[in-house]
């Protein structure tokens, strides 16, 4: 296999996800407009998105393997993305508070060189411990997570906000379902191991 893969994403929550794996790649930052269609289920969002994230990497790196990713998160039926800002962030954390919110992770592979597409759409739900105000406005100050949908880092001190994890791979939580994505990157020919 000598086609290059490219990661379409500018992530370093990503890009190191799929260090994990030990394959050679670079990243490119897709030009994508993320704003949900009418109507659009958060499966159909992040879906979309993957695929055109995967398709504008391809633009730039047309013989190669593109990795494209998104992810939603989805709480009392409602999409949910990245606070921001600290006020936004107490907010989602006080509505997630005592519930479960389920992410969407959709990841696509277009392969330049065969012309072949794959992707899945991947769900993980996070169960929250009730919450105080005090200790989300703890945790905020302490890991600052604005620019994470649903205002927590699971791989860092966001880990103590949840009751229990329900998902097929962890991974997936942080932006990138590794165990599904060797199974897309093997269709293609793309031995892991």
């Amino acid at each position: 296999m000598s086609a290059q893969i490219v990661l379409a994403s500018t992530s370093p929550f990503r890009q190191q996800l799929l260090q994990k794996l030990q394959l050679a790649f670079i990243s490119c930052s897709p030009d994508v407009d993320e704003t949900p269609l009418a109507n659009e289920s958060p499966r159909e969002l992040v879906l979309r998105l993957a695929h055109s994230k995967a398709a504008a990497g391809l633009v730039q790196h047309p013989d190669s393997i593109v990795i494209g990713s998104d992810q939603v998160a989805v709480i009392d039926g409602k999409i949910i993305g990245k606070p921001l800002n600290r006020e936004t962030a107490i907010q989602q954390l006080s509505s997630a508070s005592g519930k479960a919110i389920t992410f969407y992770t959709g990841v696509a592979v277009h392969n330049g060189v065969n012309a072949k597409q794959e992707a899945i759409v991947e769900p993980f739900t996070v169960h929250f411990k009730t919450l105080s105000h005090s200790q989300i406005c703890n945790y905020i100050d302490k890991e600052q997570p604005f620019y994470c949908a649903g205002s927590f880092k699971s791989e860092g001190l966001g880990i103590a906000l949840f009751e229990r994890l329900e998902g097929k791979d962890p991974n997936t939580l942080v932006g990138l379902p590794l165990i599904s994505l060797i199974e897309l990157l093997e269709k293609q020919g793309v031995s892991i191991l």
